[in-house]
């Protein structure tokens, strides 16, 4: 019997880590970038939305094009496109043309994340899908969380162009490694499979009640998800009075022990815990311990220790939902397709969440930005539950 090639897997997953790399680098450099290209607030806006702005527009698109075109060319091909995107905003002049850098920055992400959980499954055994599925929802925790700590530690000394040539050359060592390694596996050559036209697959996903489920649920989870890491800098600079160095510091921390919620979900999962308890119990809990973040009275500490047991804990809410995929795509050949679905949910729902808390707060101060973390969570738990009977009837049937 085949074994579930890990090194390999191994290899795919460090590529999407690297691709986040390009999401990271972004929020700790932004006060250098205005600084230097004179950028408003607005623009500094574009910059950290652009990859976001991408994936929640043409995530479906991107995964049916990878489907006909090869996953493995598309996974190369994204990763040289950030090598190139980011070396070339490293020596712009002008927000204009970090912008369009940007753009290739994002094209190149997006073509990444949504190709590779499709080679996952392929390569990994019907036992280790699960595993390898929580593996790869560690990608964007561990790549943009790490990538945000090195910024945080680089930048006091330097200018923001450091953190966007060191984002490009970890992607060109990655680059290398996949030519090397992954180019000439024959595991990941394409298969044929019969497709019908782009247009009617789009439809037959988007129609259908699991994958729109999963989406929305991700969708839900990134708002609150980015609400919370998108304000926590400012949190702590206005309320605990910390430097802009510390609460970079402090938020990459708490964006990377996400990971140890991920991977407990494939762990969690092998051991026969049913999906429906670790989304929504995770979400009605986490509720609580994210209003107790933005809520009056609560000791300064107790937040940012709040804030890390939220990021923890509600961690297993990917893991739960990219392993998902495979049941509530409408046919196996579509799992691609549903994954791309996953990915413009979430990023909607990224893009969603800064915006609306601001508006909160601005209105009514932090404690009001609860009322958006409790809406979410509670759209999270009841797509849970739904994905769970939707389950039930398959079992059934």
């Amino acid at each position: 019997m085949r074994r579930t090639p890990w090194s390999l897997i191994g290899l795919l997953v460090a590529a999407g880590i690297v691709a986040a790399f390009h999401v990271g680098k972004v929020p700790p450099a932004l006060p250098s970038v205005r600084a230097e290209l004179d950028a408003s607030l607005r623009q500094a806006g574009w910059l950290l939305s652009t990859v976001n702005l991408i994936s929640a527009v043409g995530g479906m698109a991107i995964a049916l094009t990878a489907d006909r075109f090869g996953h493995r060319r598309l996974v190369i091909l994204g990763t040289t496109l950030s090598v190139v995107a980011s070396l070339g905003g490293a020596f712009v002049s002008s927000v204009d043309g970090l912008l369009i850098s940007r753009f290739f920055e994002g094209l190149g992400f997006i073509t990444v994340v949504v190709a590779i959980p499709t080679l996952l499954l392929r390569l990994a055994q019907p036992d280790d899908q699960r595993l390898a599925m929580a593996l790869w929802t560690t990608y964007m925790p561990a790549g943009a969380g790490a990538m945000m700590l090195i910024s945080a530690l680089v930048l006091p000394g330097t200018s923001w162009r450091v953190a966007w040539i060191v984002a490009s050359a970890v992607s060109a060592v990655m680059l290398a490694a996949l030519l090397l390694r992954a180019l000439p596996r024959r595991e990941l050559d394409p298969v044929a499979v019969p497709r019908r036209p782009v247009l009617h697959e789009m439809a037959e996903v988007a129609s259908s009640g699991g994958a729109l489920a999963i989406a929305l649920c991700f969708g839900a989870y990134s708002c609150c998800w980015f609400a919370i890491v998108g304000f926590l800098p400012t949190l702590q600079v206005e309320r605990l009075h910390l430097a802009t160095s510390t609460a970079a510091i402090v938020t990459a921390v708490v964006t990377v022990v996400n990971v140890s919620g991920n991977l407990a979900a494939g762990w969690l999962l092998r051991r026969g815990v049913a999906r429906v308890t670790l989304i929504a119990g995770a979400a009605v809990s986490m509720a609580f311990c994210a209003a107790g973040i933005f809520l009056d009275g609560v000791p300064d500490l107790l937040r940012l220790l709040l804030a890390g047991l939220y990021s923890a804990v509600i961690g297993v809410v990917p893991g739960a939902l990219f392993t998902a995929i495979p049941i509530h795509a409408p046919r196996r050949e579509l799992v691609g397709a549903a994954t791309g679905l996953l990915m413009q949910g979430s990023n909607i729902g990224a893009l969603l969440g800064p915006p609306v808390t601001g508006v909160l707060v601005s209105g009514g101060g932090w404690p009001a930005a609860a009322w958006l973390t409790s809406v979410a969570l509670a759209i999270v738990a009841v797509a849970g539950v739904f994905l769970h009977w939707r389950e039930r009837r398959k079992l059934w049937a």
